[in-house]
């Protein structure tokens, strides 16, 4: 579905739900390459949720030390109390 929704009404936003979509059909890593490959590129860099679910795909494959950079990067970037509250929650959860 993201595929035809990125011919119809194309976006870097678009693009990462994709590499989620991948992610939960193909496993982390598969979704890890397209989200990587995503932030190469200046549109989503400074775009927190591509850094949490970047974070989330490390944390699925037991890659502590870069799920707990991402999740800090994401929380740099976002400023609503609520989503840093879970972000911060998600960061205790790494440490243990």
């Amino acid at each position: 579905m993201y595929q035809v929704l990125q011919h119809i009404q194309p976006s870097p936003v678009v693009q990462l739900n994709h590499a989620v979509a991948i992610a939960m059909r193909d496993g982390p890593a598969a979704g890890l390459a397209l989200i990587d490959a995503l932030l190469q590129g200046d549109d989503l860099i400074n775009y927190h949720l591509a850094h949490a679910a970047k974070a989330d795909l490390h944390r699925r494959l037991g890659q502590t030390v870069q799920a707990r950079s991402a999740y800090e990067r994401a929380l740099v970037l976002k400023q609503q109390v609520e989503e840093q509250r879970f972000l911060r929650r998600r960061l205790a959860e790494l440490a243990g």
